[in-house]
């Protein structure tokens, strides 16, 4: 017993919650241990009669605010937060949304889990118990316009390992991650966006 305490003490101190911890310890150990990380997702999306759709692509993150989520299959996307302003990129279509950061709807799973410390704040949550070898939270959107129902993580070894969002019109997005890296040295250029030459820019800031 002692040798597993100790074990889990050493674990928490860097920013490691032990498997056997619920959903919710976890998730504090990873907002108050991980500042940055980088790895790969897999995204698929569906609900009611429509057909799934699946994605895939990377991630990085460093707290507070700053993410780059980027969409390589099948189609090109990126999605980067600089801490103040929000730039989604769609390359085939050559068109950039900017928006202000603070007080935007989540606009990606980087955006919710990554933005910012102040989980919590924005969602009520709550212990859902172990499945698939995951420890899972339900998170409630505190505001009332969230794009958001309802949004599950599931966290392995203190990271998330997958997450599910449900939307108000059925739609359900189902998100895993691997070869998760935590706490890398980032170079800031990596949450800087330069729309490319001649892209439509729609900036609503």
């Amino acid at each position: 017993m002692l040798h597993a305490a100790l074990a889990g003490a050493a674990l928490g101190a860097i920013g490691i919650a032990p498997a056997r911890a619920g959903g919710s310890e976890q998730l504090r150990s990873f907002l108050g241990q991980i500042r940055s990380a980088r790895g790969e997702f897999t995204q698929r999306v569906g609900g009611g009669d429509a057909r799934v759709r699946t994605s895939s692509g990377s991630f990085v993150f460093q707290r507070p605010g700053r993410f780059r989520w980027t969409y390589s299959q099948p189609y090109e996307q990126v999605i980067v937060a600089d801490g103040e302003t929000l730039y989604l990129y769609d390359k085939d279509l050559n068109q950039v949304t900017v928006k202000r950061l603070a007080g935007t709807i989540p606009a990606s799973p980087a955006s919710i889990l990554f933005g910012s410390d102040q989980f919590d704040r924005e969602f009520e949550v709550r212990d859902a118990g172990a499945r698939d070898g995951m420890q899972w939270i339900v998170a409630t959107p505190r505001a009332r316009d969230s794009a958001f129902e309802r949004i599950e993580i599931g966290f392995r070894d203190g990271l998330p390992a997958a997450m599910l969002l449900a939307d108000g019109f059925g739609q359900v997005s189902q998100l895993s991650f691997a070869k998760v890296e935590r706490n890398p040295a980032l170079d800031p250029r990596t949450f800087r966006f330069t729309p490319p030459p001649g892209a439509d820019v729609l900036d609503s800031r």
